[in-house]
């Protein structure tokens, strides 16, 4: 049976959920034949606040942290044992239990497909962007792995998020905008070049004047990067019109570390080759 399992046969039938359910109803859409009914059930239990009172008070975030691996047993054509838990998680008070699903939702994104991906798990990540910085870190450090499983369409959504991550709870918390940066350079192979220039390029040069050098390394290698992948785009006038912008926003800054940062930007697009010399010059 583990070996029909690991083939996620996905079935619709088994994804009708009705909120009127009796509570016999409740118990059959629970069922299952992969693992023993009782193991299943103690696993879901786990989730009943009085548990947490008189078992462990780390109970939830125990059951947060197994939840991929009970899904990757059970196999997609389970996931209906599983949603009403993963939901129950994913609404828990105490935030340590929401950073662990945050951490693991591109996961389980891989064993759902991409149809209960975009059913189940879409409404929780929308609602882990919106939540702690501790909970939000969770999905930023995968949005690559987590996006990339997601329609065109769908994916482009974001495009009009990604400038939320530059807002922290504590602006002093730079990991999390230095974190931003390296999503981008994985990000700009799912994007089209206008995407890159209308959207990625403004947080691209938000990142490169960061107060903190540590982020502004990453953000170089970020602009290298889009420059090499519009030059490599059919429309090159956006790389153009980005060197444009690069030589009026940096090189001629009235700031010195503005100036410094053209140059730095200048180091990485030639150490890289990112565009042909003749270009460059």
């Amino acid at each position: 049976s583990m070996d029909s399992t690991l083939h996620y046969i996905h079935n619709d039938s088994d994804l009708s959920t009705n909120s009127s359910f009796s509570p016999e109803e409740e118990r059959k859409s629970k069922v299952q034949d992969v693992v023993p009914q009782a193991l299943l059930d103690q696993y879901l239990s786990m989730t009943d606040p009085s548990r947490a009172q008189t078992v462990d008070t780390e109970i939830a975030k125990h059951c947060a942290y197994s939840l991929p691996g009970v899904a990757l047993t059970l196999g997609r054509q389970n996931w209906h044992c599983l949603k009403d838990t993963y939901e129950t998680l994913a609404s828990d008070m105490q935030w340590k239990v929401r950073r662990t699903l945050a951490f693991s939702i591109h996961e389980l994104a891989v064993i759902l497909g991409d149809q209960l991906t975009a059913g189940d798990l879409v409404p929780v990540f929308n609602g882990f962007l919106k939540d702690l910085d501790e909970v939000r870190i969770g999905v930023l450090k995968h949005l690559h792995d987590f996006l990339k499983l997601l329609h065109v369409d769908k994916r482009r959504e974001y495009l009009y998020q990604l400038q939320e991550f530059l807002v922290t709870d504590n602006s002093r918390n730079w990991r999390f905008r230095a974190e931003l940066a390296e999503q981008l350079i994985l990000l700009l192979d799912l994007y089209s070049a206008r995407d890159i220039y209308d959207y990625l390029r403004p947080i691209a040069f938000s990142l490169c004047a960061d107060k903190v050098s540590s982020v502004r390394w990453i953000s170089y290698k970020l602009v290298s990067e889009m420059v090499k992948k519009l030059f490599m785009a059919s429309t090159s006038t956006f790389v153009v019109d980005l060197m444009n912008e690069l030589v009026e926003k940096f090189c001629r800054c009235h700031k010195w570390s503005g100036r410094q940062t053209f140059v730095f930007i200048c180091q990485t697009i030639s150490e890289d080759d990112c565009l042909p010399m003749d270009q460059f010059a």
